[in-house]
């Protein structure tokens, strides 16, 4: 049986959805903009830098979960490195390109029941996958909340 499997990949790929929805709606010229200086006591990350960290996290996930390598993909998610939409775009298919990968793993929801050596320590699958979701949803939703300080435009609908 596959119920849980299909419901967090589901989840994913809907994640997937609104980041490439949104990136799109992102003017160049707004992508990396600040809404306060970066020195301030609480800096605010901008669209872009929030919706890099959204997929960073289901990168460096399932890299751990295929590889057991769990680095943090910070150098390659540079705002210098993925300076326009596109870079972004092309970045969001390599991350789930990556993740599809992963979810091929599983055969049952027995799977996720799984520990495997986490960074810190060990955890089941099932719950190394529900944090990434909470941790990607979260920045994503920073994101929008950012976006919403300079524009009127409707959201991507959260599915």
């Amino acid at each position: 049986m596959k119920n849980l499997i299909e419901t967090l990949e589901n989840q994913f790929l809907k994640l997937h959805l609104r980041s490439c929805e949104f990136v799109k709606l992102i003017p160049n010229e707004k992508l990396y903009w600040q809404v306060r200086e970066k020195d301030a006591l609480f800096p605010v990350n901008s669209c872009g830098e929030f919706i890099l960290r959204s997929a960073a996290a289901v990168e460096q996930t399932f890299g751990g979960i295929t590889t057991r390598l769990w680095d943090d993909p910070f150098e390659w998610t540079l705002p210098e490195q993925l300076s326009t939409n596109e870079l972004i775009l092309n970045y969001l298919a390599e991350v789930e390109e990556t993740r599809q990968k992963g979810f091929a793993f599983f055969n049952s929801d027995d799977d996720l029941r799984r520990e495997i050596p986490a960074p810190e320590r060990l955890k089941s699958i099932f719950q190394i996958l529900l944090e990434t979701i909470a941790r990607a949803e979260h920045f994503q939703g920073r994101a929008f909340a950012v976006f919403q300080t300079f524009s009127d435009e409707k959201l991507p609908r959260l599915l």
